[in-house]
């Protein structure tokens, strides 16, 4: 059906403007067909009436983990649950990560989520992990990009004997993404220290959550994300930073920055406003609940993040959704080592950063937009067709009240889990409506998700990065020797 939004005030990330917005039927491509001052709906056409309301571009959230195996256990949200609780809170498109086991083939990896996948409700990218190096993966890499439009590679520089990346394989991986034109990504934290801590902490008797931030302090994240950092500076490729927690990560995003180097960083919201005293909770469930790496911080880390933030050195906002319930977690009740790292956040970002960031001052509306859905297509090369309230656009939209509030709570939450860590907060800036491609998948409180509806992006390499990295490689190349 082809629907009509009508009244809004439309807010993209560099504009804002009063206009009614035409969305085709999803079966005729459900893309934004008219923007205009007062248009006529075709007969038969749905009227979403956004009075006093915001029309934005709907959220991407680059990082989520939909029904990961891991640690022992799979994550509790499923493509089907995690898409449809995003299109509640206004997230219209995920980027999730196929992780390969050590010595796994990356295609059969990639094969085996594009199935589990098919059952989304809204659109779908993925990063795929290395996790290990040889030529099948060299191979495995450019099949990737050619051939399923994957653009990004993930390194884990923790989670030693398991997934960790260590130099060599970063080094190998980041040149051949320099080859393929794809953008790597990193979880920075240095695995052989937080290993080491990790044993340290047991043998004093440390087992419960409360060790966990301890096995991760700052200074872990911030050596990790220098090492990357100057790893792809050294090869000339760029990188970018997932969910950046540490003051010490954002001075090396900043410094690198304003050195000219082409460095990306990533923020959750549950880093810029969760405390870590959440882990010294006397409730060892509760606790456990917020086990995730790296952790919550200190008032200190969260107002870097802000500030990162505002200043532009921290670029998306994503959920790293993971989410493990109580029975999962308590697999770690006698050592937090074993405690699945993981919480939620997909339903929820977009209110929390507009309550915490749009309602206190530190974000303009056109800022939200940037940070949770235009600055994603761009880096990850979705844009215009995401992530932009355009002619020709995917009609992924969300209706924004900036005036209605809700209290979060695990009791009304969408997301597949019995724990929400930002449980009880309330917050003002509600989605009221959602639409996926011109469908109507959450209107005023009623979830209209279609398992199955949402569609693979396929995301070719973005060539803007690439060129001016190598423009600026072959002016600092050495002049010949005049003999």
């Amino acid at each position: 059906m082809t629907t009509l939004i009508r009244g809004g005030t439309v807010i993209d990330a560099d504009n804002t403007y009063r206009a009614d917005v035409l969305c085709a039927d999803p079966q005729d491509g459900g893309t934004i067909v008219q923007i205009g001052a007062d248009l006529e709906p075709p007969a038969g056409a749905a009227i979403v009436d956004a009075g006093g309301q915001y029309v934005m571009p709907g959220g991407i959230d680059p990082h989520t983990h939909m029904e990961l195996p891991f640690m022992g256990t799979t994550a509790s949200d499923d493509f089907y649950t995690g898409t449809a609780a995003g299109l509640s809170g206004g997230t219209t498109c995920i980027i999730d990560f196929v992780i390969p086991s050590p010595k796994q083939s990356l295609m059969e990896a990639f094969r085996a989520w594009r199935g589990w996948a098919e059952k989304a409700s809204a659109d779908y990218g993925f990063h795929v992990a290395v996790t290990w190096w040889d030529d099948s993966v060299y191979r495995d890499m450019g099949t990737l990009v050619h051939e399923h439009g994957v653009s990004s590679f993930k390194h884990f520089m923790a989670y030693k004997n398991a997934i960790m990346a260590d130099d060599e394989v970063l080094v190998n991986s980041f040149s051949r993404s320099l080859e393929l034109g794809a953008l790597p990504t990193v979880h920075a934290e240095n695995g052989e220290l937080v290993f080491q801590l990790q044993r340290q902490l047991l043998a004093k008797g440390f087992t419960g959550p409360e060790a966990h931030p301890l096995s991760r302090p700052p200074e872990v994240e911030g050596e990790a994300a220098n090492r990357a950092i100057r790893i792809a500076q050294v090869l000339g490729v760029p990188v970018y930073i997932v969910h950046v927690s540490a003051k010490d990560a954002v001075d090396a995003i900043s410094r690198a920055r304003s050195e000219g180097l082409r460095v990306f960083g990533e923020v959750l919201p549950g880093h810029l406003v969760i405390d870590e005293a959440v882990y010294r909770d006397p409730d060892w469930t509760r606790a456990a609940a917020h086990v995730m790496s790296p952790p919550f911080r200190s008032a200190e880390h969260r107002e870097a993040l802000w500030r990162g933030l505002q200043a532009g050195q921290l670029h998306t906002t994503a959920t790293d959704h993971c989410v493990f319930c109580a029975s999962q977690k308590a697999m770690g009740r006698e050592d937090f080592t074993k405690i699945p790292n993981g919480c939620g956040g997909v339903e929820d970002r977009m209110a929390v950063l507009w309550h915490h960031g749009v309602n206190s001052g530190r974000l303009t509306p056109n800022e939200f937009v940037r940070i949770t859905s235009t600055n994603a297509a761009q880096i990850f090369n979705l844009y215009p067709r995401k992530g932009a309230i355009r002619v020709g656009a995917d009609a992924d939209i969300v209706v924004w009240d900036p005036n209605a509030s809700r209290t979060i709570s695990v009791k009304t939450h969408h997301q597949k889990v019995d724990f929400n860590v930002f449980e009880g907060m309330t917050v003002q800036g509600v989605a009221m409506h959602t639409l996926t491609r011109g469908a109507l998948a959450w209107t005023d409180g009623d979830l209209r998700a279609v398992r199955g509806a949402g569609q693979y992006q396929k995301r070719p390499p973005n060539p803007a990065y690439f060129d001016a990295i190598r423009v600026s490689n072959k002016l600092k190349e050495p002049h010949p020797v005049e003999r």
